[in-house]
């Protein structure tokens, strides 16, 4: 099963590639899209070149990974799933500022868990969120995910991280997640 590309109703999806540097490094350092984690913000292009690396390699390994998001050949985001230690696959989706409200994370979303679904239905998909993002959580949850787990986060202080699910999880799955 090819999953490397996909279209969706408004948005065509490829698999990062090397080819996507300027155009993802460009949407990795603009602070509007990292709002609600500033330590994100890409400052230097080997940033995003080793995050390409590690999601080529996703892809390579799994069969599966986050695609670039385009319509009609514009950037619009990046996302998907890729799968985290512990067997779930980790959702994901960052839109470009300009892009937002216009329902492309749910978009990019759900095609990231129908193809989880597909490709390995056993393997819970998870979205793993700091508490105040709240359109995050919104959009994880329009895909079918719930909260399985509230608690202080390792990597923001004083930030509470969410953990939702597509299903119930055991204890050590979740003791992988947060």
């Amino acid at each position: 099963m090819d999953l490397t590309r996909l279209s969706t109703e408004r948005l065509e999806l490829a698999a990062v590639s090397e080819g996507d540097l300027d155009e993802l490094h460009a949407l990795n350092a603009d602070p509007r899209v990292w709002r609600h984690l500033p330590s994100g913000v890409h400052s230097d292009v080997q940033q995003t070149r080793d995050q390409i690396a590690d999601y080529t390699a996703d892809w390579e390994r799994d069969g599966l990974g986050y695609w670039i998001a385009r319509r009609g050949g514009e950037l619009v985001g990046i996302g998907g799933v890729r799968r985290r230690a512990g067997g779930t696959w980790n959702l994901y989706y960052r839109i470009a500022a300009e892009r937002h409200g216009h329902g492309y994370a749910t978009e990019v979303a759900r095609a990231g868990v129908d193809a989880a679904a597909r490709l390995a239905p056993d393997e819970p998909v998870v979205a793993y969120l700091l508490e105040h993002n709240e359109a995050s959580r919104r959009t994880a949850e329009r895909v079918g995910l719930g909260l399985v787990w509230r608690g202080p986060d390792r990597e923001v202080p004083d930030g509470i991280r969410l953990v939702l699910a597509d299903r119930t999880l055991d204890e050590a799955t979740l003791g992988t997640l947060h």
